[in-house]
C-alpha cells in the first residue's frame, strides 16, 4: 500500500488511484466505529470498481490548536497505515494539517482535494464530519457539493457497541488509561498494537536472566503502567509471545522516562534498531516497587507463567485482529 504526503509541491496522485472512493476521518484508532466508515467506503469501491483511499490529517488537529497537551494517539500514522492496509485499502493519504490549512474555506477543501487532486468518485465519511474554516462545511453541505461537482456522497451514522454505548476514541483512550486492553480490544475489534523501534536499555533484564526488546513510546502515551501479556511481531512478520512492562521501572532507576520492556518467550536474535510492533492481550498487574532483585526476579517468573498461560488460549477477535496480532 502506497502513503501518500501531500506537501507544497502538491505530488500528483498516480493515475490509477485517482477516480476513487475516498474515506475521509482523522481515524485514530481504527475503532470499530471508524470501520464501519471505511468498510462501507470499501464495499462501495467494490461495486464501482475503483480503487479505495483513506483521506486523514496528520498531525491531529486537536495537537496543533493546543501544542502542549498534545493528543494520545491510539494509532500513530504508521500503525494506522498498517490498520487500513490490512483492511484492503490502496493508499492512505496524509494531508498535513496545521494552523493555515485549518482557515481554508470549506469550498475550497473540496475542489483542491477531493476534485483537482484525487478525482473523488465518491466519498465515504461519518454523520458529523465538519471541514473547512470555522467547521462550515457540515454533511449538509457535503451533499451539495457532491450534486454540484459529481461524485457520490455517504453518511454513516454513529456506531455502538452491544450495550447501545457510541464507540469513541476518548472512551478507548480512557480505558486505556486504566490498564483495560481487554475491553479496548473489544471496541477496537483487534488488540491495540504500538510500534517503535528497539533501543538499548540498561540491559538489566539480560543480566537477571530475563533480556527484553526496549521500546520509546510517545511521551503523551496514557496506557496504565503495569505488566501486559503481549504480542510482539518483527520487521518481517513473525509473531513471538511474552510478557511486558511499561512504567517507570520504580525498583531500580529514579530516572522517570517511561519504557515499554517486552521479554521475549523463548527468543534469542538481536533486535535493536528494528521497528517492532507490540499487541496487548491482558493486564496482569500493576507497577510494583521491590524491596531489591531477588524479590524482582521471582515476581517476573510468576508474569511470564501467567503471560504464557493467558496467550496459549487467544484467538483471532476478527479477520482484522488475525491480520495483524497472529501469524
Amino acid at each position: 500500500m502506497t502513503v501518500f504526503h501531500r506537501n507544497e509541491h502538491k505530488t500528483p496522485l498516480p493515475d490509477t488511484l485517482k477516480g476513487g472512493v475516498i474515506a475521509i476521518g482523522n481515524f485514530d484508532g481504527v475503532h470499530r466505529g471508524h470501520q464501519a466508515v471505511l468498510s462501507r467506503a470499501l464495499e462501495i469501491a467494490g461495486r464501482l470498481g475503483v480503487p479505495a483511499l483513506a483521506l486523514t490529517f496528520e498531525p491531529h488537529p486537536r495537537s496543533v490548536f493546543n501544542p502542549d497537551k498534545p493528543v494520545f494517539r491510539l494509532t500513530p500514522a504508521p500503525v494506522r497505515a498498517k490498520v487500513l492496509e490490512a483492511m484492503g485499502f490502496q493508499s492512505v493519504i496524509e494531508y498535513p494539517f496545521d494552523r493555515a490549512f485549518s482557515q481554508r474555506s470549506a469550498d475550497e477543501f473540496i475542489r483542491s482535494i477531493l476534485i483537482d487532486w484525487l478525482g473523488a468518485s465518491h466519498v465515504v465519511t461519518g454523520f458529523d464530519f465538519h471541514f473547512g474554516k470555522g467547521r462550515e462545511g457540515g454533511p449538509a453541505f457535503l451533499m451539495a457539493a457532491g450534486e454540484s461537482y459529481g461524485f457520490g456522497v455517504t453518511l454513516v451514522d454513529a456506531f455502538r457497541d452491544e450495550n447501545a454505548d457510541i464507540v469513541s476514541s476518548s472512551r478507548i483512550r480512557a480505558l486505556l488509561g486504566q490498564g483495560e486492553v481487554a475491553e479496548v480490544a473489544g471496541l477496537l475489534g483487534y488488540r491495540f498494537t504500538v510500534a517503535a523501534e528497539v533501543i538499548k536499555g540498561q540491559q538489566l533484564g539480560r543480566t537477571l536472566g530475563y533480556p527484553t526488546a526496549n521500546m520509546a513510546l510517545a511521551g503523551e502515551c496514557e496506557l496504565k503502567p503495569g505488566i501486559y501479556a503481549v504480542r510482539l511481531r518483527r520487521a518481517d512478520g513473525s509473531p513471538h509471545d511474552g510478557v511486558a512492562s511499561f512504567g517507570y521501572r520504580p525498583t531500580v532507576t529514579d530516572d522517570g522516562a517511561p519504557l515499554l520492556e517486552t521479554f521475549i518467550f523463548d527468543f534469542a536474535a538481536d533486535l535493536y534498531g528494528e521497528i517492532c510492533t507490540v499487541s496487548f492481550f491482558g493486564h496482569l498487574r500493576d507497577e510494583l516497587k521491590f524491596d531489591g532483585l531477588d524479590p524482582l526476579v521471582a515476581q517476573i517468573r510468576q508474569d511470564e507463567e501467567e503471560a504464557r498461560a493467558l496467550l496459549a488460549g487467544v484467538t483471532p477477535l476478527s479477520d482484522l485482529d488475525r491480520r495483524l496480532c497472529f501469524a
